[in-house]
């Protein structure tokens, strides 16, 4: 079964085609279209034996840059289709699904109105994701496009968890709650997780660390609680974002520094976390460079951001009654052995052991970085949320 997945930006197109026959080798192709509605527009393009096109090309909106994907894919000289017929299915990822999608939908006219009142919970996304799965539409009539939102995984979470203590009449007027993200890469990790241990009550905390991170507590494949809430602005500090703050310093701040909301919200989620503590990068890559060089203000954010991933790490034990699995992914996850040593550190208390060689060794697609004695498997699993949404489409089309 082929699966085309597409992720629209406001203007940007990132795609992947897979052929599921042919796993684990299952990308056949994949490329970006870049600058969508502005002046130098292009196109890369890598078949999955590795051959490049990359082509510059004025595309005004989604639907040609669409147009523009379908060609390379069907171009005799670097393409991978013989028709358009081959491909099964589009799946399409999206932001924000509400309290409406606690799993992946077949898109219609009643979905799409959908994802559109979302359009206040997610501006920045939501609308672009929309761009896409139009786009698809008009360019490839009759094939099925499917929407997998990246707060499904979390509608599992109870109501305790989820609602804020504000008036509860804020919930029912404005869907005021936590809401969680990164829903397709912790359900992917976490499911891989538990085929390796044998184990699909286990008991697991998923660590999606990256430039946005979130942190997830789930118990037998099911998310309990979340880092992010109502937007990703909540949770560990980020690359830009300010993660968990005391609420009162939004108005403080207002008084005293004279910003308005726009500026406050530029101000959290922008100029914050990372770069606003450093002063030097929102990259974490930049920040331990920093450090090692005697930045006091960099070794300060990093501090912080293990601290508080520990904290989570410690809350979310308690509230899944224990913890069988640590999993680590991402890109700060998945490559910083330092960091995931140093939020490891302070949970001995739970038996961890790590390995120091398999921590600071190749770290494969699955690694597990604990040691046999240890009483909490810890893992590194590379997050893969296209090939997750490739499945659950197809899944949707068997």
């Amino acid at each position: 079964m082929k699966i085309l997945v597409v992720n629209a930006g406001s203007s940007s197109l990132k795609y992947q085609l897979f052929d599921l026959e042919r796993l684990p080798r299952a990308v056949v192709a994949s490329g970006l279209c870049e600058r969508i509605g502005i002046d130098g527009s292009n196109l890369k393009h890598e078949t999955g034996d590795g051959r490049e096109y990359n082509v510059e090309a004025e595309m005004p909106d989604h639907t040609v840059a669409v147009k523009l994907v379908i060609d390379a894919l069907l171009s005799a000289e670097h393409g991978v289709l013989s028709s358009l017929s081959e491909v099964d299915a589009v799946g399409h990822r999206v932001v924000h699904g509400g309290e409406k999608f606690a799993s992946s939908v077949i898109i219609d006219e009643e979905v799409k109105q959908a994802i559109k009142d979302c359009y206040p919970l997610a501006p920045l996304h939501n609308p672009a994701n929309m761009m896409g799965i139009e786009a698809c539409e008009k360019a490839m009539p009759g094939i099925s496009q499917v929407a997998v939102f990246d707060t499904a995984f979390h509608q599992t979470i109870p109501n305790k968890a989820y609602m804020y203590a504000l008036p509860y009449e804020l919930y029912k007027k404005h869907a005021v709650r936590r809401y969680g993200f990164h829903g397709t890469s912790h359900a992917f990790v976490s499911e891989k997780a538990m085929q390796l241990m044998d184990n699909p009550n286990a008991k697991i905390i998923t660590c999606h660390l990256g430039n946005g991170s979130s942190i997830a507590a789930i118990d037998a494949g099911k998310s309990i609680d979340t880092s992010m809430g109502m937007t990703p602005l909540a949770g560990v500090p980020m690359g830009t974002r300010c993660g968990d703050i005391d609420p009162a310093i939004v108005t403080y701040l207002s008084e005293h520094e004279n910003l308005t909301r726009a500026e406050i919200d530029s101000l959290m989620n922008k100029q914050s976390g990372f770069f606003g503590v450093s002063g030097v990068s929102s990259d974490c890559r930049d920040l331990q460079a920093a450090a090692d060089d005697g930045n006091e203000r960099a070794e300060l954010a990093l501090r912080m951001f293990c601290y508080n991933c520990s904290k989570y790490i410690g809350a979310y034990t308690a509230a899944l009654g224990g913890v069988d699995a640590i999993v680590f992914t991402a890109g700060i996850g998945e490559n910083t052995p330092r960091l995931r040593e140093d939020m490891l550190s302070k949970l001995g208390y739970l038996g961890i052991e790590l390995d120091q060689e398999l921590n600071y060794g190749k770290i494969g697609d699955a690694q597990l970085i604990s040691t046999e004695n240890s009483k909490v498997k810890v893992y590194v699993i590379r997050t893969n949320e296209e090939l997750k949404i490739a499945q659950e489409t197809a899944a949707l089309k068997s």
